[in-house]
């Protein structure tokens, strides 16, 4: 649970979805934090076009660098990340009811009506991170202790 709770309070501390979900295993992933960062930074906000939700993207990369070795990354077999990815998806989904931020905020942020309300209706203080914990929340289930 500490780095669900490292991913909440990178998020509350101004990092994008996809950072904060991220930034936690960077140690582990052989990245240093400012690399998880520079990685990161595109894909919230659904990659700025409020498409797929940062935080699973942000979980979903997490999964490839933690699953996928040197036989993976050169096009061997990636069934062990697809699988992973599959059940990761799932499982959010079960949890958030959408993979991409219309459907777990409710707005089109790609558009500025959709854009206005999530900021009056504050949904970035206040959904967004029950997206955060969902993909670090089932990142710690899905990935073996260290």
């Amino acid at each position: 649970m500490d780095r669900v709770n490292e991913a909440l309070g990178l998020f509350r501390d101004g990092y994008a979805c996809s950072q904060a979900v991220l930034m936690p295993y960077a140690d582990d992933l052989r990245l240093t934090s400012d690399q998880a960062a520079q990685l990161g930074s595109g894909f919230g906000g659904g990659m700025r076009l409020g498409s797929a939700c940062g935080a699973a993207t942000g979980a979903i990369m997490v999964l490839g660098l933690a699953l996928c070795d040197e036989d993976c990354a050169a096009g061997g077999d990636r069934d062990s990340v697809k699988a992973a990815v599959l059940e990761f998806g799932r499982r959010f989904v079960e949890q958030m009811g959408s993979l991409d931020c219309e459907g777990i905020l409710g707005c089109d942020l790609r558009t500025p009506e959709g854009a206005a309300r999530a900021e009056e209706q504050k949904l970035f203080e206040t959904t967004c991170p029950d997206a955060v914990r969902a993909a670090a929340t089932i990142l710690e289930d899905m990935l073996p202790s260290e």
